[in-house]
Formats: structure tokens, C-alpha cells, sequence
């Protein structure tokens, strides 16, 4: 097992044995449930926040990495061999690792509660959540290796949610003007959504080449350039710190 396996397992372990991080699982999941109770005539809704949640993992991913950096275990890993790889690795797995957790959560009673769902296609959730996450762990890794600081989390949330507001994810996208559609579609939280919906309406026309060419073509994109605006981040922050230490001894 690689160090980047075996640390995303640990942190898996600890988010699911520590009473907060554990909170947190359950407390999300509840309120879609309850969403979803008072809106269960609406059966494009469960589709919908599967993708939804999928995508928001670009903000825990980018929380995570933020602290990281800010406590100096980026630095830490920088200084092993193929080191930003393996923790790049290991919190794909453990972020991963938790919004599934999460989406067990609230699928197994949603599935209860929404009662008119024709058959599931078990397959297509399954590849298009493994792709989708591929697609937009490592793009909250790089949105969060720009910020400046964890209180800019704030920052990065809100456009996140407006992508999400026009990829079609809670209303048509055939809603908006021709070129918020077309903006919509480069990104890859449309083709999640469009992914999840085709797997529990299959009435909805899907496109499942496109689907998976273009959230694979983001997951081979941000696999490639996370590791290195991470390295590029942290030589910029190793760079900065001893100008300013030395500006504070001469004064």
C-alpha cells in the first residue's frame, strides 16, 4: 500500500470515529432527507443533490488542503520523495472516502421516500461518481493552493455555487440563455448532474461518451497540474517567509 493510501485511510478512519467530524456526516444527509421529504413529488430531486454534494466536495477538498498548508504538513510532505503526490493521493481518498459515507447516508431512506423512481442503473451511478470526483477533488486542490488563507474560504464557496446554479442541476438548464448553457456545459459538475440523472430517470436523453470524456479529461487535467501548483504554491510561500523574517530582524 503507497503512504498516500494508507494516510487517505487513516484520515477516512479518524473523520468517522472523532464525535464532530462524525456530526457532520449525519447532520448534511438529515437535512437533504428532510429537503427531500417535503419536495418527494419532485423524483429529479434525488438525482440532483447526489450531484450537487458530489461537486461541493471541491469546498472540503480545498478546506483541507488550505489547513494543511497553514499548519506547514504541505511542507512536511514536499520534503519526502514524490511527496505532494502521495498527500495529494491520500486526501482524494480520505475526502472521497467521507462524501461517499455521506451519500450512503442519504441514499439508502431517499430511496424510501421518493417511491415512484423507475429501476436504478446501479453501473452508471457508480462510474459516474468514481469519474466525477476524479474530475473535482483535484480542481478544489488547486482553487485551494490559490488561496491566501482559510478565512478566504468564503470567497471560493460562492462561485462554486453559482456554477452549480447553472449546470441544470435543480431546474432545466434549457432555462437560461444560450450562452449560460454553453458556459455551463465546460465544466464538469453539468455533466455530473447530467450523469446522475440519466442513471435514476432514464427518460432524461443522455449522453454518456460526453459524460465521461469530459469529466475524464478534468480528472487527467487536475491530476497533472494539482502536484504542481501545489509545488509551485509552496516554493512562492517558502520564498516570502525569509524576505519577511529578515525585514523583521533589520528593524
Amino acid at each position: 500500500m503507497s503512504p498516500g493510501w494508507h494516510r487517505g485511510l487513516i484520515e477516512l478512519r479518524q473523520s468517522l470515529t472523532q464525535p464532530a467530524e462524525l456530526f457532520n456526516h449525519c447532520f448534511w444527509p438529515t437535512l437533504m432527507l428532510i429537503t427531500l421529504y417535503f419536495m418527494r413529488g419532485h423524483a429529479a430531486l434525488l438525482p440532483s443533490i447526489l450531484g450537487m454534494n458530489a461537486a461541493m466536495g471541491m469546498v472540503t477538498m480545498s478546506q483541507g488542503l488550505t489547513a494543511d498548508r497553514e499548519d506547514g504538513t504541505l511542507l512536511r510532505a514536499r520534503a519526502t520523495p514524490n511527496g505532494l503526490r502521495e498527500y495529494l493521493r491520500g486526501k482524494i481518498i480520505s475526502v472521497s472516502g467521507g462524501l461517499l459515507v455521506d451519500l450512503t447516508i442519504f441514499l439508502v431512506p431517499a430511496l424510501l421516500i421518493v417511491r415512484d423512481l423507475p429501476s436504478v442503473d446501479v453501473g452508471t451511478v457508480l462510474w459516474v461518481l468514481g469519474l466525477g470526483l476524479l474530475a473535482t477533488l483535484p480542481l478544489g486542490a488547486i482553487l485551494g493552493a490559490l488561496l491566501p488563507t482559510a478565512r478566504g474560504q468564503g470567497l471560493l464557496t460562492l462561485p462554486i455555487l453559482a456554477v452549480i446554479g447553472i449546470s441544470g442541476i435543480f431546474y432545466p438548464i434549457t432555462a437560461l440563455p444560450g450562452w449560460l448553457q454553453s458556459m455551463a456545459q465546460i465544466f464538469p459538475v453539468y455533466w455530473l448532474g447530467l450523469g446522475m440523472r440519466t442513471a435514476f430517470l432514464p427518460t432524461e436523453a443522455g449522453h454518456p461518451l460526453a459524460t465521461a470524456a469530459v469529466l475524464a479529461a478534468w480528472a487527467v487535467a487536475g491530476l497533472v497540474l494539482a502536484p504542481r501548483v501545489l509545488r509551485e504554491r509552496l516554493i512562492g510561500q517558502h520564498r516570502v517567509q525569509p524576505s519577511r523574517a529578515g525585514r523583521v530582524q533589520a528593524r
